[in-house]
C-alpha cells in the first residue's frame, strides 16, 4: 500500500513541480518577459488560501477520501491545459490569471491533501521512516519536474512540456482513488481519524445541507485554524515555514531568468530548479534514519537554503550557480521533512488533514506572494530577487531561533 501512495504522490507531484517552470518558460518564450508568466503563477496559487482549508474538511469527513483526491486532480488537470492553452492562443492576461486562481482552489490536494493520508497507508509503527520518504517524493517530483521540463523545452517547447505535466497529473489518478478508507469509527472511542459529530464522522451534522451544513463547515474550518495556532510548535513552524515558501518562490520565479543571463538560454535556468531537488534528495536519504526531526532540523536547514540562494545571486558562470543551488537543496530537503514530523506529531488525528491541507495552502498562498514580488524584481535584476529570497530564509530561522529563546527564558 505504502507503495502505490508513493508512486501516486511522486506522478502528482512531479506533474506539479513541471507546471511552474513550464508556466514559465512558455510565457518568456510567448511574451519576452517574465511578467505574465510569473502573474499567472501567483494566480494559480494564491486562491489556496481559500481552497486548502475547505479541502481539508472533506478529506477529514469523507468515507473514500482517495476519491476526493482523484476529483481534485482531475480538475486541477484540466484548469492547467486551459491556462496553457489559453497562453499559446494569446488569451488575454487577466483571463488567463483567473482561470489559475479557480484552477488553484484545488492545489493544496497534491501536497498537503497526499500527505495527511500517510497514517493510513503506513501506520504508526512505520510512520517516521515513511515521513522521510514521503518529503523525499518532493524532492524526486521536484528534481525530475524541472529537468523534464528543461528536456522537452529544448526539443519541443513550453507548451510540450505543460503538456507532459498534466499527463503525469492524469496519470496518479488510479493511485489516488486506490488509497485506504479511514476507521468508520468516531473519534473518542479509540483516536481514529474522524471528527466528532454526523454518523461515524463521515456526514456534517443536520443532515449535511443548507445552512446548517455550512456551519458545521464553517466550524470545523475554525477548529482546523485553531489547532495550529493553539500549539506553540506547530504555529512557529508554520510560520516560519511561510516565510521560507515566500522565499523560495522568488528562487523559482528567478532560476529561468538566471539560467538565460549565464547561459543564453531559459531551459538551463530550470534544471538549477533540478539540481536544488537532487541536493534535497541526498539529504533526505542520507538523514532517512534519524528520529529527531524538529524545529532544530527546520532551523538548519532552512539556514542552509538561504546561504546556497546568496552563492546563487553571487554567481558570474553557470557552473558556480549549479553549486548554490546543490548547497539550497541540501538545507530545503531535511526542512520539509521536519516540517512533516512537526505536523505529524502535533496535530489532532481527527483534524490532520485540516492541519496539512491548511498549513500546504499558507505555503502555496506565500509562494503566490513571492512569485508577484519576484518578477517585476527579476525582470529588473535578477540577483536583487535572489538577495530578497535569502533574506526571507534568514527571517524564518529568526521565527524559529527566537520561539525557541522565548521558551527557554520562560
Amino acid at each position: 500500500m505504502l507503495t502505490r501512495y508513493m508512486a501516486g504522490a511522486v506522478l502528482a507531484r512531479t506533474g506539479d513541480e513541471m507546471s511552474g517552470p513550464a508556466l514559465l518558460v512558455t510565457g518568456l518564450a510567448v511574451t519576452g518577459s517574465p511578467l505574465l508568466a510569473s502573474s499567472v503563477l501567483a494566480g494559480l496559487t494564491i486562491s489556496a488560501a481559500v481552497g486548502g482549508p475547505l479541502l481539508g474538511v472533506l478529506l477529514d469527513r469523507a468515507r473514500r477520501p482517495g476519491k476526493v483526491l482523484g476529483w481534485c486532480l482531475a480538475g486541477y488537470a484540466g484548469g492547467l491545459l486551459m491556462v496553457v492553452g489559453g497562453m499559446a492562443g494569446q488569451v488575454p492576461g487577466a483571463v488567463l490569471v483567473g482561470v489559475a486562481v479557480v484552477t488553484g482552489l484545488l492545489g493544496p490536494a497534491l501536497t498537503g491533501g497526499w500527505t495527511a493520508q500517510l497514517p493510513l497507508v503506513a501506520g504508526p509503527g512505520r510512520l517516521g521512516r515513511a515521513t522521510a520518504f514521503d518529503s523525499m517524493s518532493y524532492n524526486v517530483a521536484g528534481l525530475a519536474g524541472p529537468a523534464l521540463v528543461g528536456m522537452i523545452a529544448s526539443a519541443g517547447g513550453g507548451v510540450m512540456a505543460a503538456l507532459v505535466s498534466v499527463g503525469m497529473l492524469v496519470a496518479a489518478l488510479p493511485a489516488a482513488h486506490g488509497l485506504p478508507s479511514p476507521d468508520p469509527r468516531p473519534a473518542g472511542g479509540d483516536g481514529g481519524a474522524r471528527p466528532a459529530g454526523g454518523e461515524g464522522g463521515s456526514r456534517p451534522a443536520g443532515g449535511g445541507g443548507g445552512v446548517a451544513g455550512w456551519r458545521v463547515v464553517r466550524e470545523e474550518v475554525r477548529a482546523g485554524f485553531r489547532a495550529i495556532v493553539s500549539n506553540g510548535t506547530l504555529w512557529r513552524a508554520t510560520v516560519a515555514s511561510m516565510v521560507s515558501c515566500c522565499g523560495l518562490a522568488m528562487v523559482v520565479v528567478s532560476a529561468p531568468v538566471l539560467g538565460a543571463r549565464l547561459s543564453g538560454e531559459s531551459g538551463p535556468g530550470a534544471l538549477l530548479l533540478a539540481v536544488i531537488a537532487a541536493g534535497g534528495l541526498v539529504a533526505n536519504a542520507v538523514l532517512s534514519r534519524t528520529s529527531r526531526w524538529g524545529a532544530a532540523v527546520q532551523a538548519a536547514g532552512t539556514a542552509v537554503l538561504g546561504a546556497g540562494v546568496v552563492v546563487m545571486a553571487c554567481a558570474e558562470t553557470y557552473w558556480m550557480a549549479v553549486v548554490g543551488a546543490a548547497v539550497a537543496g541540501a538545507g530545503e530537503g531535511p526542512q520539509l521533512t521536519a516540517l512533516f514530523a512537526v505536523r505529524h506529531r502535533e496535530a489532532p488525528a481527527r483534524l490532520r488533514g485540516q492541519v496539512f491541507t491548511t498549513g500546504a495552502s499558507l505555503k502555496i498562498t506565500s509562494f503566490a506572494i513571492g512569485s508577484a514580488v519576484a518578477g517585476p524584481l527579476a525582470a529588473y535584476d535578477v540577483s536583487l530577487a535572489l538577495l530578497a529570497g535569502a533574506a526571507l530564509q534568514a527571517a524564518a530561522v529568526a521565527v524559529l531561533v527566537a520561539k525557541r529563546r522565548a521558551t527557554r527564558d520562560g
